[in-house]
């Protein structure tokens, strides 16, 4: 005997229909269907039954709905007549699940999959119902079994029979249809078919969901790789953490494995990992797995095995120990299929997708994620390099003219080459000895940008062996780079400058008819003048800290003058001979006049070291000062040439191999391009990809949090907000880091998103984040637009208490800034409205009622300075045309009690009341109008909303002529209006107002 009521399985059945999908809601409503049973109420064991099989549909429980279905259509094979239209609709339209239920159940046989379709067939057609759902779930049995000509001519009878109340959503059935295109390897019949859904016209409550998942390989394949970047973005989003959508979660994750975001992959499986287990639908488990399947082969395959994965079964799991464990539990699943339909079908797909290789090498998808680790270094010895046919050493002779010509040019392409040679040259005995010095060259070179601490060694051993080949020129420059290198390590000045000094002596002592030698001197003048400022702070800051004691003459900081006038002179000297050095002298005179505050006196130095740069032959060394040019222009409100610069910048970009470089000009042409309205589009391409430079120079929480932030703002620029929404939660966290005011710009650009795409919850919880950033700010007015903000949203989201503690923190705020009336006001209505929202009351009318005078109190004070004002003017109409609306709902709650025979009113109003109140109604309308008719048509609409209202309440107080009289008036008014003033609906609604009143 159960021990629940049947008030109390009510309540649990009507709780259940509303609670999340999944095991947790499946457990609860097998209890309930349980106790109906024991009730022996056969109406009330009926509702648990389709309640269970609710929710069993929306789980990765499905297929157990088969039971309970079982049973359901005994009881209406017993009694008909019990069933409602309704009830029996329901139970026919459930069938169509259970066909689907019986294709995924390989415990079921054949001929009972069989006999379901059969007996589906003959219900539907004793019914009266189209064939159509019949012949759909005959198409995927047939599929599933491997019966291609039946599976033709199901399709063929599905498309020719009509739609009828028992057909598919049209969303559902383009699902569908494109996937059936799709198995038959035409992917672009199966896009043009699924356009609709991916477009948003056509929607249900698992649509566009699954066709975003299902469109990502085919628009991969097709190369439209910008569609499923933004399709990837939108459809997870839609999909996360839905149970009965993991096989859509598991082609996302596909897409990741694919695309060459298998970190991404890893973040989607781990916000996944407690349904990374035996799931009892077992076609979901196997198409969820698979996609899990193909992200851990390509995590082996990188060299990612020993990573840890997620858990199954509690225990914890290594990639490569995951991937087993799955893939024999998959292919055991798919040959219990293909034992069941006598086909190898379901197997050989499973496979052929388990092993599917890249479609991209990699598609940068904008959202943050962290970086694999280094790969584990294979376990088995790696094979000698087989020798190079001795034919190879003209090859390896060219090779080594590139790299000399590259590197003699400063081409960022020099250390490739290097690496190339080097690879060549390896331990072979008959080798250059010039070779093998410049490889060491190159070597050192590399360990002195890392900052290694061998470096001063290997520089040392480069110059001595120049020296002893004779070549002078190239020992010299070793020289130099001594001194660079010492200074990096942070020897004392002193050391710094004496090495300086050698240099410059070994470059002077070069032959007089060596080429280099003008251009070595030249090159030790400027090192020696952009370090000497580094020493001279050295020694200020050693000064500063050791007053007593006894510095360098340089002991004080160099003046930008001093600095300036030198460079100068630099540039007038080899202005002529070395452009090159002389555009990097420009660009450190540009960068002096920025720091001095002057942008202007900038400008024309970075550019003329730009144009020297490009005259020299070297593009990509005018990169840097065209991306600084640019950014000075902006803040001199000179956007077109910003953009030029910037644009130029980017040309000249194509040959850098820094990654930070790649990114930076993006990102900045993208923050100009932003500036436009018709150019986002542009500026997320460019954002995107700066990202992905960014994260490729391991400044992911640097430069590519930004570079996502103007990314999400781009997307936003676009209305497209969940891709935008996407990106910056997956960066949140780093931008975050960024300060105060960033942060708090964050949150409230996350909350905005948030709560233009019906999300509420999420957006109060940003805005009260946000709120909390500035608490503790002297002006209080921030913080008071986020606590509103927020209350709106909680307001939106049914969280009544949250709502009011919210504005009334918010009012709190506004009156402490003192200068906010309207604010004000808004916050009093919206208080206003919530005293009603859950019960209309004489308690809940009197505190709006109040509240709304109170804002009119404050719009009347605030008039007192301002009496003409349109936007407090705007704001009183407003006060009372919403408490017209109050009144109106006050005196609905009666009327409606009235005509209820089984109920009376709690608080009764007479006759004389509800008069009074509906001619105080038509009161404030006729206030509110006459003021919307002083501040003319940009009102119109507002004035019309409460002439409409008057006339109707005109007519409930027995004088419907009145009502009427007021939209007639207000009709020929309007005719009298130029022609394109009025907006088209207002005139056909109000003649038909009139018509009613007047009928």
């Amino acid at each position: 005997m159960s021990t629940m009521t049947r008030e109390e399985i009510e309540q649990g059945l009507q709780e259940n229909r509303f609670a999340p999908g999944g095991t947790a809601r499946n457990a609860h409503a097998e209890v309930l269907a349980s106790a109906a049973e024991a009730s022996g109420d056969s109406e009330l064991f009926r509702d648990a039954l389709d309640n269970l099989i609710n929710s069993y549909l929306y789980s990765s429980e499905s297929t157990k709905m088969l039971v309970p279905f079982a049973r359901l259509l005994q009881e209406y094979d017993k009694d008909p007549g019990a069933f409602s239209k309704g009830d029996a609709h329901s139970l026919f339209w459930q069938f169509k699940w259970v066909a689907t239920a019986i294709s995924e159940s390989p415990e079921i046989p054949l001929e009972s999959a069989t006999g379901w379709l059969d007996e589906m067939e003959r219900r539907y057609r004793i019914a009266g119902y189209s064939e159509r759902p019949v012949r759909e779930s005959e198409l995927w049995f047939a599929d599933v079994i491997g019966d291609d000509e039946r599976a033709e001519r199901a399709y063929a009878r599905w498309q020719a029979a009509d739609r009828d109340d028992m057909s598919d959503c049209h969303a559902c059935e383009l699902n569908g249809q494109g996937h059936y295109a799709m198995l038959r390897g035409d992917d672009a019949r199966a896009l043009e078919v699924w356009q609709p859904v991916l477009a948003g016209d056509k929607t249900c409550a698992e649509e566009p969901h699954r066709v975003l998942a299902t469109a990502l390989l085919p628009l991969l394949r097709l190369g439209r790789f910008e569609e499923a970047r933004a399709q990837h973005l939108r459809g997870y989003r839609m999909a996360r953490g839905k149970e009965s959508l993991l096989p859509s979660v598991g082609k996302h994750i596909e897409f990741c494995a694919l695309t060459g975001n298998e970190p991404r992959g890893l973040e989607i499986l781990a916000e996944h990992a407690a349904h990374v287990a035996p799931l009892a639908n077992l076609d979901d488990r196997l198409s969820f797995h698979g996609g899990v399947l193909v992200l851990l082969r390509r995590l082996k395959d990188l060299g990612h095995g020993h990573l840890p994965a997620v858990p199954y079964e509690s225990v914890p799991r290594t990639v490569a120990e995951l991937y087993e464990v799955l893939r024999a539990d998959a292919l055991d699943i798919a040959r219990r299929f293909d034992a069941r339909n006598g086909t190898t079908r379901v197997s050989e797909r499973f496979l052929a997708r388990i092993g599917g290789a890249p479609l991209v090498d990699v598609l940068p998808l904008g959202v943050r994620s962290t970086a694999l680790p280094q790969p584990e270094q294979a376990a088995a010895p790696v094979a000698a390099p087989v020798p190079a046919p001795a034919a190879d050493g003209a090859a390896l002779a060219e090779l080594v003219r590139r790299a000399r010509a590259a590197r003699d040019l400063g081409h960022p392409g020099s250390d490739g080459l290097w690496a190339e040679v080097a690879a060549r040259v390896g331990t072979a005995d008959a080798v250059d000895p010039l070779v093998r010095v410049d490889v060491a060259d190159h070597r050192a070179l590399a360990a002195a940008r890392a900052g290694a601490g061998d470096a001063a060694a290997l520089v040392t051993a480069v110059r001595d062996g120049y020296r002893a080949l004779g070549r002078e020129e190239r020992a010299a420059l070793s020289e130099l780079r001594l001194a660079s290198v010492a200074a990096q390590s942070g020897a004392a000045p002193g050391e710094v400058r004496e090495l300086l000094a050698v240099a410059l002596r070994a470059a002077e002592a070069l032959e007089a008819d060596e080429p280099l030698r003008g251009r070595r001197i030249a090159l030790a003048e400027l090192s020696a003048i952009r370090l000497e400022s580094y020493l001279c702070s050295l020694e200020a800051t050693d000064a500063h800290d050791h007053p007593h004691g006894h510095g360098h003459g340089h002991g004080q900081e160099r003046a930008h003058g001093e600095l300036a006038a030198e460079l100068t002179a630099f540039v007038a000297a080899h202005a002529q001979s070395l452009p090159d050095l002389v555009a990097e002298a420009e660009e450190m005179l540009g960068r002096i006049a920025l720091s001095e505050g002057d942008p202007e006196r900038a400008v024309p130095l970075l550019a003329a070291a730009a144009a020297r740069a490009i005259e020299a032959g070297r593009p990509w060394q005018a990169v840097d000062p065209l991306v600084l040019r640019a950014g000075v222009l902006m803040s001199l409100g000179r956007p077109e040439e910003a953009e030029q610069d910037a644009r130029s910048g980017l040309a000249h970009a194509g040959e850098l191999t820094d990654a930070e470089q790649q990114a930076v000009v993006r990102l900045t042409l993208a923050d100009i391009l932003l500036e436009r309205a018709d150019a986002a589009s542009e500026a997320a391409e460019l954002a995107l990809t700066a990202a992905h430079w960014f994260d490729q120079a391991g400044l992911t929480a640097d430069g590519g949090a930004q570079a996502r932030l103007l990314l999400a703002r781009a997307y936003a620029h676009q209305h497209r907000n969940a891709d935008a929404a996407e990106v910056l939660r997956s960066t949140l966290p780093d931008l975050l880091e960024h300060g105060e005011q960033q942060a708090l710009a964050v949150r409230e650009f996350l909350g905005d998103l948030l709560r233009d795409l019906g999300e509420p919850r999420e957006a109060a919880e940003q805005y009260l984040l946000a709120a909390e950033l500035v608490k503790g700010w002297e002006d209080p007015r921030p913080q008071a637009g986020l606590a509103q903000s927020a209350a709106d949203q909680l307001s939106e989201a049914r969280l009544t208490p949250e709502a009011v503690a919210a504005y009334e923190r918010a009012l709190e705020l506004h009156r402490l800034s003192g200068d906010a009336p309207v604010a004000e006001v808004r916050v009093l209505r919206s208080l206003a409205w919530l005293a009603i929202r859950e019960e209309v009351s004489a308690t809940g009318v009197a505190r709006a009622r109040a509240l709304m005078a109170e804002a009119a109190g404050i719009l009347e004070t605030a008039r007192g300075d301002a009496p003409e004002s349109p936007e407090l003017r705007s704001e009183l109409a407003q006060t009372w045309h919403q408490l017209a609306q109050v009144l109106d709902r006050w005196v609905s709650v009666h009327v409606q009690e009235d005509d209820d025979e089984d109920s009376g009113p709690a608080e009764a109003l007479g006759d004389a009341a509800l008069t009074a109140l509906r001619l105080e109604e038509v009161l404030l309308w006729d206030r509110a109008a006459g003021v919307y008719t002083d501040l003319g048509g940009d009102h119109l609409a507002e004035r019309f909303q409460c002439l409409n209202n008057a006339a109707w309440t005109e007519r409930e107080l027995g004088r419907p002529e009145a009502g009427a009289a007021r939209l007639s008036a207000l009709i020929e008014e309007l005719r009298t209006w130029p022609e394109g003033t009025v907006p088209e609906w207002i005139l056909p609604r109000a003649e038909r107002t009139v018509a009613h009143l007047t009928d």
